[in-house]
C-alpha cells in the first residue's frame, strides 16, 4: 500500500475528528499502529487493514447526532470514499466488511483475519493504562464520575482480554489485562476505604 493513499485517507479522516475525546483521533492512530503490529504477525493483508482501520471510527462524532450506529455509518463513508479514490471492489467490500463488524457489542461477528485483527486492536486500546485513562475521559464526557468508570471496567474492559481473535492480539491483552486488573483492585481498595471514613464529629485533635 503506497504511502500517499494513506495520507489521502488520513487527511480526509481527520476533517471528522475536529475534537479530542476518549473516540478521538488519537484513538485512531493506536488502533492503526496496532493492526500494523498484529497484522504483520499474522500474516494480513495490510492493504486492507490499514484503511480499515483509520476509517473504523469515522462516524463516531455523527452517531450521537444522527443516531446510527457508527460502525454502519463508517462503513458507507469509506465505501463511498475508496470507489471515488478509484479502490478495487473486491479490496473496499473486504475494508467495508471489516469496519462494519470491529464492534464487538453488536453481535457482527468477524469473517476475515483482517476484521478480526481490527476487532482486536480496537478491543486493546480499551485496555492498559491508555483503555484506563480512555474511561475516565468517556465517563466525563457523559457527566459521570468515578463509581461509572470503575463500574465500566468491571463489566466490561475486565472481559475483552478472552474476547481476542488472534493469537497476537491475546499475547498483547495478557500484558494489558494484568495492568488493568492491579488498577481495579487498587481503585475499589481505596474507594471502599475513602467511603468508610467519615467528617462527623471532630476530625482533628489537639
Amino acid at each position: 500500500m503506497e504511502n500517499s493513499e494513506i495520507q489521502r485517507i488520513l487527511v480526509f479522516v481527520e476533517t471528522f475528528f475536529r475534537r479530542s475525546g476518549s473516540h478521538g483521533l488519537d484513538h485512531t492512530l493506536r488502533v492503526t499502529r496496532l493492526c500494523i503490529e498484529i497484522g504483520k504477525a499474522e500474516g494480513a493483508d495490510l492493504q486492507i487493514l490499514i484503511p480499515a482501520a483509520l476509517f473504523h471510527d469515522v462516524a463516531r462524532p455523527l452517531e450521537k447526532e444522527t443516531g446510527i450506529p457508527h460502525e454502519q455509518e463508517g462503513a458507507r463513508i469509506a465505501e463511498e470514499y475508496l470507489r471515488s479514490d478509484g479502490c478495487n471492489e473486491d479490496r473496499i467490500q473486504a475494508i467495508v466488511h471489516a469496519i462494519r463488524s470491529h464492534r464487538y457489542s453488536t453481535g457482527t461477528r468477524p469473517e476475515t483475519l483482517e476484521a478480526e485483527i481490527l476487532s482486536d486492536a480496537d478491543k486493546l486500546d480499551a485496555m492498559g493504562a491508555v483503555g484506563i485513562a480512555r474511561t475516565f475521559m468517556q465517563a466525563g464526557e457523559h457527566g459521570g464520575g468515578i463509581k461509572d468508570a470503575s463500574a465500566h471496567i468491571h463489566e466490561k474492559l475486565l472481559h475483552l482480554r478472552e474476547m481476542m481473535y488472534t493469537d497476537t492480539a491475546a499475547e498483547i491483552a495478557t500484558e494489558r489485562h494484568a495492568l488493568l486488573q492491579r488498577f481495579a483492585n487498587a481503585l475499589e481498595n481505596e474507594t471502599t476505604s475513602a467511603g468508610h471514613a467519615s467528617l462527623r464529629g471532630p476530625v482533628f485533635t489537639s
